[in-house]
């Protein structure tokens, strides 16, 4: 439940004690001042970004969804649920620690010690399995900062691993060659985090203050006015002060400044307004200045107003478009929880690549999460994915960078299923067959990807010879990966290829067009 709990005087002394985290003075407001650059801070100006190509080609990203809420690896929403009674998080917690008026979040962050934690090693593994660009969680709802932070007292550098992750995730992936991205879900903290100001309503500690309540606390627990709850957390930007805004600003800002990321991911619409647009401007306008006055910056919202204005990449969470959409995008998702849990069932390397080919088939990219264990080394199991997702990279890749879509995505069966939702619709996904097509393009190359190895022959309709697609009489055909010379027939039920007694990779192949 909302409860408002505190009076205006008290808010305003919150507010301020936040923005002096560090002897930090408040800052004007941003957008009044002029931003130097391409871009000011207005829906106007940013109209006219343009997505960079680096973007368009790249097609496949890894990201660490890790940090403090890893340590206790029991799944993502840590830090919230635990102060929400009778949740699994919450009795696992009362267990396993003792209850949350005497052991609080803030005590677990020791926990995380990342004392496996090799980045380089992990960037060498992520581009050998294909990814061109790596993201680093910035900061989570936790309000816990993954750099060294000039506004946040609460970070990895001074505390749990005390070392500056998303310095380190930065430095292995300039070295690997791969464009590095960050993570901000901080806009809602304010909110995301209030229930750690509550306290049980039965049992015999019912009405003992958590410690979030503690002022002393409020720099981790945020001097929030009201404590939304387990059913009733609005995600919107309704009730959250001005203050908190100009601090969120402040705070990502630093986390740009500090590590010029290629890409900036909000955990959510564009927050803020004026707020979220100076932001935006900077970012874009600072890497500017690093290319020779041309953005090669990417900022991505979940929101689609944002995307269709010319603003920022669109971001759908665990899940996918319904069609082919007229600009680049992006899917992130996870192959188990977004935070490491113990025995969680990861995706296989076949749903993967389904997931892979079907984004990239409709001019998106796939962000793939590994959450990554306290000690930050990946498991046996997660290890095993990568490496499926390696061998087939390493066969069929030329399919998927710098391609462009067809006509159409796709065809099958998978095709009717996905276009009913688009966001999170994950657990609703069946893991395609041969019986399904998806289509890429690179210059005057057609590349057909059929889903499963099929028994005898493969069987293309959408290539046949009189269809509303008008496609052009095919000259030849190849099996990537297969040396040998294929027999096809093309006609008007479609092309039909005679597959080879062995398939060249696992999971999808794809045949190499050319001539429709």
């Amino acid at each position: 439940m909302k409860i408002t709990r505190r009076s205006a005087v008290g808010a305003l002394a919150g507010a301020m004690s936040a923005l002096k985290l560090r002897g930090v003075q408040p800052e004007p407001p941003p957008g009044i001042e002029a931003l130097s650059g391409p871009f000011q801070g207005s829906r106007e100006s940013l109209s006219k970004y343009e997505i960079p190509e680096w973007f368009h080609d790249a097609k496949f990203g890894i990201w660490a969804h890790w940090g403090p809420q890893s340590a206790i690896e029991d799944g993502d929403w840590y830090a919230r649920n635990m102060y929400i009674e009778g949740s699994p998080q919450y009795n696992y917690h009362v267990e396993t620690y003792g209850h949350p008026s005497k052991f609080g979040y803030k005590d677990t962050i020791p926990r995380w010690k990342a004392e496996r934690f090799e980045p380089r090693e992990l960037m060498k593994l992520y581009k050998k399995a294909g990814a061109k660009y790596f993201v680093s969680m910035g900061v989570h709802h936790d309000n816990f900062d993954l750099w060294n932070s000039k506004y946040q007292q609460w970070n990895a550098a001074d505390m749990g691993p005390r070392k500056d992750i998303v310095g380190l995730w930065r430095n292995a992936a300039r070295d690997e060659g791969l464009k590095f991205g960050v993570t901000e879900h901080l806009w809602i903290t304010y909110k995301w985090f209030s229930v750690s100001h509550g306290h049980d309503e039965a049992g015999r500690l019912a009405g003992v203050p958590y410690d979030g309540a503690n002022p002393a606390n409020f720099s981790l627990y945020v001097d929030s006015d009201d404590i939304w709850g387990d059913h009733d957390l609005d995600w919107s930007e309704s009730g959250i002060p001005e203050w908190w805004k100009r601090h969120w600003y402040m705070r990502i800002k630093d986390l740009v400044d500090k590590y010029e990321p290629d890409l900036l991911y909000t955990d959510g619409a564009l927050p803020f307004e004026d707020y979220g647009l100076s932001l935006i401007a900077h970012h874009y306008n600072a890497n500017a200045k690093r290319n020779g006055g041309k953005t090669q910056a990417v900022y991505t919202s979940k929101r689609q107003l944002d995307a269709s204005r010319g603003v920022c990449v669109l971001d759908v969470e665990r899940g996918v478009v319904d069609k082919i959409w007229p600009h680049p995008w992006q899917t992130d998702t996870c192959i188990g929880d977004w935070h490491y849990k113990r025995g969680v069932k990861y995706k296989t390397p076949k749903t993967v690549v389904d997931m892979l080919v079907d984004i990239v088939s409709r001019n998106g990219n796939l962000l793939l999460n590994f959450p990554l264990p306290a000690s930050g080394s990946l498991d046996f199991e997660e290890l095993s994915v990568l490496s499926g997702i390696t061998k087939w990279m390493g066969v069929n890749s030329e399919a998927i960078y710098g391609t462009r879509p067809w006509k159409i995505f796709g065809e099958g069966p998978g095709t009717e299923a996905s276009a009913k939702k688009s966001s999170f619709n994950e657990n609703q996904r069946k893991d395609l067959t041969d019986a399904d097509v998806r289509f890429t393009t690179k210059g005057d190359t057609l590349y057909a990807f059929v889903m499963g190895w099929p028994e005898y022959q493969a069987v293309i309709r959408p290539l046949a010879t009189k269809t509303e697609l008008r496609v052009g009489k095919i000259q030849n055909v190849e099996l990537i990966g297969f040396n040998g010379k294929l027999e096809w027939t093309q006609d008007e039920s479609g092309l039909k290829i005679l597959v080879p007694q062995q398939k060249p990779s696992d999971h999808a192949v794809v045949f190499k067009i050319t001539g429709a």
